[in-house]
């Protein structure tokens, strides 16, 4: 890990910014005393990720794409089932 005075953090702030971001860890001192550490942001890992550690998801054992819709007998396939479902729900009368 580096080690830097605050001088040299106030007088070269951008680069000592680039340095972090690529990855380094510096630690900055006054007088030869530490004071802080300055380290590269952790990306967050995702939603999907922070569930799978949780143990709240479990991810498919066969990935992959959904299988097709099923055809239902009566319904032309063009019909969205929701759009029948608020049809009929219009269709009824109301209190």
């Amino acid at each position: 890990m580096a080690v830097i005075g605050i001088r040299e953090l106030t007088h070269h702030t951008s680069r000592v910014i680039a340095r972090v971001r690529a990855g380094e860890t510096i630690e900055v001192t006054d007088r030869g005393t530490p004071v802080l550490t300055l380290v590269p942001h952790a990306q967050p890992a995702g939603l999907r990720a922070e569930l799978i550690a949780s143990g709240r998801l479990t991810p498919a054992a066969t990935p992959g794409r959904l299988p097709d819709p099923i055809e239902i007998e009566g319904i032309p396939a063009e019909v969205s089932l929701a759009d029948e479902l608020i049809a009929s729900r219009d269709d009824e009368e109301r209190w």
